[in-house]
């Protein structure tokens, strides 16, 4: 159940645990999941996480804003924010073009369309362009390839392009996993592009991921209105957010 390799590229391919569908980059580190009869649900919990962002803006305005993903991977990020928190506009950028195959065709994405786009490209030089400064209100990097050892893209000023793309009151969240990437590291890049104190973070999950968020402008929203905000993306969306409020800190507290 391959799909045919790209020069330079890592050949894509997919496997299938019970009811849940995983994406592979020619190894066996999962890329993405899908759950087979319910295709837009988040399936990981740090996939779950990834949708932190949403603790900091008014829940009644998502229809009105937009999402931008580096790195498609199974297109859950990208679907849910098309297909269940149908938001304005969801774009995602991605490099390799057997990976947009391999979702469309097994993964549930649906074809363009004004609400939703696939953009293939480098995201690192794509987010540069005039089109992202200060449009993007969720912003969630998720950049590993075949080997998943580090991200692809973890530099200070990668994150400081990152932080251009985002509105007053954007998000980014980063998924940090690998067996050679530093944790403490790519927070003090993350940290030197927004400030140390515009950056908040989970544990990591059992299975090694660490989500990181970081905040375009800096904020402590109240607990009240945190609790608030949980109970909404709970009942609207199917997310755990109550959890999210004791588990997500700021790395400055």
């Amino acid at each position: 159940m391959a799909i045919n390799d790209v020069i330079n590229l890592p050949e894509v391919n997919f496997s299938e645990e019970g009811p849940v569908r995983h994406l592979h980059l020619g190894s066996e580190w999962i890329q993405g999941s899908m759950l087979l009869d319910a295709p837009y649900v988040l399936v990981h919990e740090y996939i779950q996480r990834m949708m932190v962002g949403l603790m900091f803006i008014d829940p009644a305005t998502v229809g009105q804003r937009q999402a931008l993903q580096l790195g498609l991977g199974a297109a859950s990020l990208t679907k849910f924010c098309h297909k269940v928190l149908r938001m304005k506009n969801t774009t995602a950028i991605e490099l390799n073009p057997q990976v947009l195959h391999a979702c469309k065709g097994w993964f549930n994405l649906p074809a363009d369309n004004p609400r939703m786009q696939v953009v293939m490209a480098d995201a690192a030089q794509e987010i540069k362009k005039p089109r992202w400064q200060g449009t993007v209100d969720l912003l969630h990097v998720d950049l590993y390839d075949e080997d998943a050892a580090a991200p692809v893209l973890d530099s200070a000023d990668f994150y400081a392009d990152c932080r251009n793309t985002l509105t007053d009151d954007g998000c980014m969240t980063v998924n940090l996993f690998g067996r050679s990437s530093s944790f403490q590291r790519s927070v003090d890049k993350i940290a030197d592009a927004f400030g140390m104190d515009a950056v908040w973070a989970f544990k990591a999950t059992r299975e090694g991921n660490t989500v990181v968020m970081a905040q375009r402008t800096a904020s402590r929203p109240s607990s009240k209105v945190m609790a608030e905000r949980a109970e909404v993306i709970g009942r609207d969306w199917g997310l755990p957010a109550d959890k999210w409020v004791r588990a997500c800190k700021p790395v400055l507290s």
